[in-house]
């Protein structure tokens, strides 16, 4: 009856050795434009938060702002899928109402300004199929510049402006309730 035991326990751990090695998964290489999130409050203490920003950060990598995100056409703002962005509460961008909800982010850059839009559409791969007839806003921000920024960021001010950063391009838009 031992030998019995002893023989299946170690046909098992066999069994169990290599059923492992066939199912292990293969993961792909980094992403070279990797997912960021921005939130607003900022202080990751704060888990009530109002607005979350989840975003593809790409490089400028010696390239241009302007042949990444050209002036005058809907860009998804950053890499690969469309930003998407999650309002908590009902909210005012720029002064105008929007219901909580989630929306995709896209920006129409320019040189004295960027138009900056909330979709319907979520789950979206870059501009490629943005459809006017589902904004749910559209406004304007003014361009200022900072400091050289190599990746594409969002961020937030403690008073809930978003602040958009790339190059020296700078974009702040005020978010209320």
């Amino acid at each position: 009856m031992t030998k019995s035991t002893f023989l299946t326990t170690i046909a098992l751990a066999f069994v169990m050795l290599f059923s492992i090695n066939v199912n292990a998964q293969k993961f792909a290489k980094l992403d070279k434009s990797p997912m960021d999130a921005a939130a607003f409050p900022t202080d990751y203490k704060n888990a009530n938060k109002l607005i979350k920003i989840v975003y593809s950060s790409i490089q400028l990598k010696g390239r241009e702002l302007s042949k990444l995100a050209p002036n005058g056409k809907v860009w998804r703002t950053g890499a690969n899928e469309a930003a998407n962005i999650t309002l908590y509460k009902d909210m005012k961008i720029a002064g105008e109402p929007v219901n909580a909800g989630e929306y995709s982010l896209f920006t129409i850059p320019g040189e004295k300004e960027w138009t900056i839009i909330l979709s319907k559409d979520i789950n979206v791969w870059g501009a490629y199929s943005y459809n006017e007839s589902n904004n749910v806003i559209k406004v304007s921000a003014p361009v200022s510049s900072g400091e050289s920024l190599e990746a594409f960021s969002i961020a937030f001010s403690d008073d809930g402006t978003m602040h958009l950063g790339w190059g020296t391009t700078r974009v702040a838009v005020p978010f209320t309730i």
